[in-house]
């Protein structure tokens, strides 16, 4: 990993739809240099996939909470019951693990807060591994989720 890698990963996060070619400009490398450094980077895990950010408003997803959750078991049986609950809800959209109260930590995007309550006190909480429920309303979204950064160490 170079510094011509690093900057080729923070244009494809600014735009994952540019070309060889327009890569190889931006970098000032050849198309088919540029290519192979990407194809590269795609085959290394660096480049995991190519996404398109959809504005949840327009899709009539009005709105966004985090949710914790507590279990009440440490099980392993009892964790994987809750995962396989959480995966097939598609309003669920990351799901991560914590040190601390909370054992889970979920994004989820609802139509309106009858669903969010839907979701929370008929799904969630019914759960047998599911101890305690803790959501939080996102009110406004100030920063987008941000490019990982690529100038490190």
């Amino acid at each position: 990993m170079d510094q011509i890698d690093r900057n080729l990963l923070k244009a494809l996060q600014g735009n994952a739809q540019m070309t060889a070619q327009e890569l190889g400009e931006h970098l000032n490398l050849s198309t088919s240099q540029a290519g192979r450094r990407r194809a590269r980077l795609e085959q290394q895990g660096y480049i995991r996939a190519y996404t398109a950010r959809l504005d949840p408003a327009l899709l009539g997803l009005r709105v966004q909470a985090f949710i914790q959750v507590q279990m009440e078991s440490q099980a392993p049986e009892a964790a994987q019951a809750f995962l396989r609950l959480v995966r097939l809800r598609d309003e669920v959209t990351s799901v991560w693990t914590l040190t601390g109260d909370a054992d889970y930590l979920m994004r989820v995007y609802c139509s309106d807060l009858a669903a969010l309550n839907v979701l929370i006190h008929e799904v969630l909480l019914p759960h047998p591994s599911v101890q305690r429920v803790h959501s939080q309303i996102v009110l406004d979204h100030v920063k987008q989720d941000a490019p990982l950064p690529t100038d490190y160490g």
